[in-house]
């Protein structure tokens, strides 16, 4: 079991990144996108500072070394702050099915920045397994969201911001675990997401400053509903979610562990059957067996 703790570890980072996903969306639509960012990240602080005095008996991560402290406090302001920012712009110039498509250039982004920087040797099964696993995920990316989204009308210039923003958004998110699994080193995962969310909240509390955010953010507070909902996510992406994710990079290459949390699209379907009702088409069913596969040649390679 051991021998596959990284992989594990990433799976069930898809598996709580799924659930956060939902429980965004449905937060997103009472509270709004931007107020949420900052929202979701001050509640996984709470909890995570929580469970670390708990474990570790340390409220703050105070025994990180000063060059954990930096490379994680900015791996936090690329992946939470400037990443998702990218990436939520990209979703309104170009809609979900193909930002998401842009996005999941991120394994192999993160796959050759393990390579350059970190010396990440994948081999060959372990480079086709990421490129099966992609596949099936693209496949069912571009089926789940096909339909209205697909005739709306883009200009060329509309095009171009949005590629550009999600691919900003995928090279964030390389980087990000790039520079957590450079700082972390054999440090507590836990401890060390709690740096990068504090350097979230205050990427964010310095943008909502800026554009006087704060009146829209304290309305949000009040939507009883959408603070269940938010604190859900919370729990589930940004304190287990994110956690997992930098023991699966501290036990794996970067790529691999990329390559296995990108399958969040695959893993919704059943959530959106059972919960939605929705049904799911055979090459929507196919793509996710592909994935799947993928996945399994990643596990066992």
């Amino acid at each position: 079991m051991s021998t596959f703790y990284g992989e594990l570890a990433a799976l069930a980072t898809a598996v709580c990144w799924t659930c956060s996903s939902l429980a965004f969306s449905a937060a997103g639509r009472r509270i709004g996108s931007l107020s949420l960012n900052l929202i979701r990240l001050v509640i996984a602080f709470l909890y995570i500072s929580a469970y670390c005095r708990i474990q570790r008996g340390l409220w703050l991560p105070t025994d990180a070394s000063p060059e954990a402290w930096r490379l994680l406090m900015v791996s936090g302001l690329i992946g939470f702050v400037l990443g998702d920012l990218c990436l939520f712009k990209a979703f309104l110039l170009l809609g979900p099915r193909l930002s998401m498509l842009i996005m999941s250039l991120a394994p192999p982004i993160a796959a050759g920045l393990g390579w350059a920087v970190l010396g990440e040797r994948i081999g060959l099964m372990g480079g086709v397994g990421m490129i099966v696993t992609l596949a099936g995920v693209g496949w069912v990316v571009l089926e789940r969201q096909a339909g209205p989204e697909g005739t709306q009308k883009t200009t060329p210039n509309e095009f171009a911001k949005g590629a550009t923003l999600a691919f900003l958004g995928a090279v964030g998110q390389s980087v990000g675990l790039v520079l957590s699994k450079i700082g972390m080193q054999a440090y507590d995962p836990f401890a060390a997401t709690q740096i990068r969310i504090l350097a979230g909240i205050l990427g964010f509390a310095a943008i909502f400053f800026a554009v006087r955010w704060w009146g829209r953010t304290l309305q949000g507070l009040r939507d009883t509903k959408g603070m269940a909902f938010a604190a859900l996510g919370a729990f589930a992406g940004p304190f287990v979610g994110v956690s997992l994710s930098l023991l699966a990079i501290q036990h794996t290459e970067t790529g691999v562990a990329a390559t296995i949390m990108a399958t969040v699209p695959v893993l919704i379907i059943p959530a959106v059957v059972l919960l939605h009702k929705e049904r799911v088409s055979a090459r929507a069913a196919l793509g996710a067996v592909v994935a799947v596969g993928g996945v399994a040649l990643l596990v066992f390679r």
